[in-house]
């Protein structure tokens, strides 16, 4: 006869902290619980941020510099929260970051905990996106949030030498730039 092992998984806070316990005969291991994907995008907003070519002003604007903004379209929401997301234009499947570079350039960045997979709005939208010519996306796969701020923060660097590398306009101080209301 041979024994069958049953093993649970399960997360919850000790002393605050997310923690994962597995069970498995009669044995708990306790090690802390990957973190949430909300959590790997405030730390890749913290870092880009805080980078000199970040701008938050239009008078910051110009080659080399980028601002950016997040987005939590997969947020859960009840129902009546869910029609009105759905009713304003929120959208299944759009990227996490978006980065907004000098000369009109979008790049898109998508992250994900560890091996998780595209849901089906993602493997929908990313390659409309990408056929409508947005094609500067990236998906970020982390287990900790240092490794995705760093993650991100390589991309746009890519991004932004990429973009440097393209003729711009060479008067865009000229422009006439919208007051702000």
């Amino acid at each position: 006869m041979t024994k069958v092992t049953k093993t649970t998984t399960q997360t919850v806070r000790i002393g605050g902290k997310r923690m994962r316990l597995v069970t498995r005969n009669g044995k708990v291991t306790v090690s802390a619980a990957m973190p949430l994907e909300w959590e790997l995008q405030a730390a890749q907003v913290r870092r880009l941020r805080g980078m000199p070519e970040y701008a938050l002003e239009a008078r910051q604007a110009g080659p080399g510099k980028f601002t950016l903004a997040g987005d939590q379209n997969a947020a859960k929401r009840g129902p009546q929260a869910r029609m009105q997301a759905q009713a304003a234009g929120l959208t299944p499947g759009e990227h996490d970051v978006r980065i907004y570079m000098f000369g009109g350039r979008l790049g898109l960045i998508e992250n994900k905990v560890g091996e998780a997979k595209l849901e089906p709005s993602q493997k929908a939208r990313h390659p409309l996106l990408a056929a409508l010519g947005f094609t500067m996306q990236e998906v970020v796969r982390a287990t900790s949030c240092d490794e995705a701020a760093d993650k991100a923060e390589a991309i746009v660097r890519r991004w932004l030498a990429a973009n440097d590398n393209e003729r711009v306009e060479e008067n865009y101080r000229s422009r006439t730039l919208p007051k702000a209301a």
